[in-house]
């Protein structure tokens, strides 16, 4: 796992790839390096920043040079043995013992046909000497970054947006609609980018420059046509292919451990490695009683520390009690756009934790929900097409009971009423309107009254992105049509961008074995009718997991990898919401109104509503605005 950064026709490369390689020095602290090739017509400078997993030897440090191709590369190939010895079978002879060198021989041998043998998480960058082009590539669920920015008659590229910022900060320029899709989403998708003009290589594409100043990027893997013919198929063995890709998985030369919330996804994880490496260790969190008592949050420490001990699992405990308002402006510097999820924090702090003790890898549970219809989301969203057709009456009177309930009393979070507003907030709406309203911050009214009018044109256009996802597919079945758009949408466009950002800014890579190409076939090979049944989510995962965890962990109630955002909001970060927030650049420019913004923060100080979640991404963008203008980029 790496940083890495590179300029294609550039007069200036040089100076820029030293800028972004320095920027993006925490993604690989143990080597670095630079390439440089200048011939009259093509000029490139690639540079690299190391994290040693695999091969720890000076010889496998980047960039890497081998007959007339060099290349950046920043991820694992897990099954770089099986393609290492398919290729000395045709006589490559190899230098290093690296899966680095294993990915330039597969491109020299099948060209973008490798894309589709490599089995990992990746982006990489590959210049041919004698042809003068430059190609850069992702892996298929986009696991990995890769920003990109066409400049004059070439590209400038690196791991993080924060590099290309550091080295052209001044000739940029916000995407005011990239802000509004994170006001919506709390998040910025994939298809936009919070810097106008920088893109991010689409997951399961390449793209190739030429010294002609042209550019063309192709899609190697679809999800929608890999959902397709999943969906056209037999339901697949979960348990095996599960099994196999955590096997895959630790391939590693330096020890892997696990993150155990105590939940199901994160078990079936550290289990399953436990059983195939019984030396690794897990991870887990716990936060302050005060704060778990106002987020009405469970202990899942409790559930980790009985998988712990039932597998005999050293357990690691690390407690989430942040000094808040220090550590906000630094993981809005971490997460490089506008991302308003506070579990970032969790992932940064327990990743530097464990980077303490000298862990470099650790297995993560996450993809689970999104491919499985785990999220509360997918539940309710099949709850409310059945209370649609319930008669117009008996929905009145739910309505205003609902609308008249608080969502804390007496200093304690009432999760049950949070949940109830929350469902009727979307529950009359159709299919893909009420999906997305489901797991977004407002309907589009709510956001046209917050921001300015000159935004306001935005939020047509964000929900219309929206809708092309979520409709672009034939699957059968709502379950897996809300699968796939969050297979497209939210898991890279937040939970793996934050996951990437938050452990790479503590040098540890963080590996997701159900995010992997062979099981997100296998997920969409089952039914919707399989994966939610009655008040059950993720249910033919559940079945899955019977084989290797305890009833009790397998069937416990759904918890959220979540911070305790509601006391910050109501507590330590008061002072700064009204300073800095209130009182802050977007207020003062008119891009937020300021009259609706108070409305957001006295429905939630006095109680009435949750406004949680949108005070937090609007602190968090404000901050994001700043450091942005402080970098030079034009507003």
């Amino acid at each position: 796992m790496c940083g890495i950064a590179g300029c294609y026709q550039q007069a200036d490369g040089h100076k820029l790839v030293d800028i972004m390689t320095d920027r993006i020095a925490h993604r690989g602290p143990d080597s670095a390096g630079t390439w440089n090739h200048e011939n009259g017509q093509v000029a490139v400078q690639l540079g690299h920043r190391r994290l040693s997993i695999i091969d720890l030897s000076a010889a496998a440090d980047q960039p890497l040079t081998k007959h007339g191709l060099t290349m950046v590369y920043n991820g694992e190939l897990y099954n770089y043995r099986a393609l290492r010895a398919e290729l000395a079978s045709r006589g490559v002879q190899f230098t290093t013992n690296s899966d680095t060198e294993v990915v330039l021989e597969a491109w020299r041998c099948w060209g973008p046909g490798a894309l589709t043998r490599f089995r990992g998480m990746f982006a990489f960058a590959l210049v041919d000497e004698q042809a003068g082009d430059l190609v850069l590539a992702r892996d298929p669920l986009g696991i990995k970054p890769l920003y990109y920015l066409p400049r004059g008659a070439g590209v400038i590229f690196a791991s993080e947006l924060k590099a290309l910022v550091a080295a052209v900060g001044s000739e940029l320029r916000m995407e005011p609609g990239a802000l509004v899709a994170s006001m919506l989403y709390y998040w910025v998708p994939e298809q936009r980018c919070a810097i106008d003009g920088v893109r991010k290589l689409p997951a399961g594409s390449w793209a190739r420059f030429r010294p002609d100043g042209s550019c063309r990027v192709e899609h190697y893997w679809r999800p929608a046509e890999v959902a397709a013919q999943a969906a056209a198929g037999p339901p697949a063995d979960l348990g095996a292919v599960i099994e196999e890709s955590v096997t895959a998985h630790l391939v590693s030369d330096v020890p892997v451990s696990s993150f155990l919330s105590g939940g199901l996804d994160s078990s079936i994880i550290t289990v399953l490695a436990h059983r195939a490496e019984p030396g690794i260790d897990a991870y887990t969190i716990t936060f302050r009683p005060e704060d778990q008592r106002l987020e009405a949050m469970p202990d899942d420490a409790v559930y980790a520390r009985k998988v712990a001990a039932r597998y005999g699992i050293d357990l690691h405990e690390i407690e989430i009690s942040p000094d808040i308002v220090d550590m906000l402006p630094r993981i809005v510097d971490v997460l490089d756009e506008p991302i308003g999820d506070p579990a970032a924090i969790n992932t940064l702090l327990m990743c530097e934790a464990a980077r303490e003790r000298g862990v470099k890898v650790i297995l993560s549970g996450m993809g689970a929900d999104e491919l499985f219809g785990g999220y509360r989301k997918h539940l309710a969203c099949v709850m409310a097409g059945r209370y649609r057709r319930l008669p117009a009456v008996p929905r009145a009177l739910v309505r205003s009971t609902v609308d008249r309930l608080p969502v804390s009393a007496g200093g304690r979070g009432l999760r049950y009423a949070r949940w109830s507003k929350r469902f009727l907030t979307f529950a009359e709406l159709p299919e893909e309107p009420r999906f997305r309203r489901s797991y977004t911050l407002y309907d589009p009214d709510e956001l046209a009254a917050l921001v300015s009018p000159d935004l306001a044109g935005h939020i047509g256009q964000v929900i219309e992105e929206h809708s092309e996802i979520y409709h672009d597919n034939t699957l059968p079945d709502e379950v897996n049509r809300m699968c796939l758009a969050d297979a497209r949408l939210f898991l890279p466009g937040l939970n793996l961008a934050y996951s990437d950002r938050s452990s790479m800014a503590a040098s540890v890579e963080v590996r997701v074995p159900f995010v992997d190409p062979i099981v997100a076939q296998a997920a969409f090979s089952i039914p919707g009718s399989a994966k939610i049944q009655r008040r059950q989510g993720k249910v033919a995962l559940k079945r899955a997991a019977e084989s290797w965890l305890p009833h009790e962990i397998v069937y416990r109630p759904k918890a959220s990898f979540s911070a305790p955002l509601r006391a910050w909001v109501r507590g330590d970060l008061q002072e700064v919401i009204r300073d800095v927030l209130i009182g802050g650049e977007l207020v003062g420019c008119g891009m937020i109104r300021r009259e609706a913004l108070l409305r957001l923060v006295e429905d939630e100080q006095a109680g009435r509503e949750d406004r949680s979640k949108q005070i937090w991404q609007l602190l968090t963008m404000e901050l994001w605005y700043r450091h942005a203008q402080a970098m030079g980029v034009a507003a």
